[in-house]
């Protein structure tokens, strides 16, 4: 376990800049700091869909979810360690077809909503999808694992699902997009 926090208030980012977790000093505003940023951002939106009423299987998996975003969080704090596996990308795919399986096929597009837990969860996802975009940004100047990446793209996909399943487990369908339901006439 790296240092503990036990000093909040340090002054030392007073300046602009903040320490990885290697020891070296990086502009706020730099990639990999703002990468770190969305990943945090997106722990905390699967903190608040947490604090909703969930089936005990859901609650589980983002409980887990949060730990390896948590673990992703630091890989990203030092440059060059690899802290994501492939099992975490393979256990996400188990989830998504697991809890995918007892929902009726997508023959529409929905929109992101239901009941307020699925709601979050699709907000989640969206944030998701913007810390995924980050990271692939981020890997195309440095060195990222290719399992942090694997790893969001599944769990947009899973936090789809779950969305689905919130509403599902609610009695609430999905909320179907109809295309052009206010244009009115032309």
């Amino acid at each position: 376990m790296g240092n503990r926090l036990s000093k909040i208030v340090t002054r030392t980012g007073d300046a602009g800049t903040t320490g990885l977790g290697d020891g070296s000093r990086v502009g706020k505003d730099s990639l990999r700091v703002e990468t770190m940023g969305q990943v945090d951002e997106l722990n905390s939106t699967i903190g608040l869909l947490l604090t909703e009423e969930l089936p005990d299987d859901i609650r589980q998996a983002l409980t887990g979810i949060q730990h390896d975003l948590f673990d992703l969080g630091g890989e990203l704090c030092i440059p060059g360690s690899k802290t994501i596996n492939e099992a975490q990308v393979m256990r996400l795919e188990t989830l998504v077809e697991r809890f995918n399986a007892d929902l009726a096929p997508l023959k529409d597009f929905i929109l992101p909503g239901g009941t307020r837990a699925a709601a979050v969860a699709h907000v989640a996802r969206t944030v998701c999808r913007r810390a995924e975009r980050q990271i692939v940004h981020l890997a195309s100047t440095e060195t990222v694992s290719e399992f942090s990446r694997k790893y969001l793209n599944r769990l947009s996909d899973l936090l789809f699902v779950v969305g689905r399943s919130l509403n599902r487990a609610t009695g609430r369908g999905d909320v179907l997009w109809v295309q052009g339901k206010n244009r009115g006439p032309d």
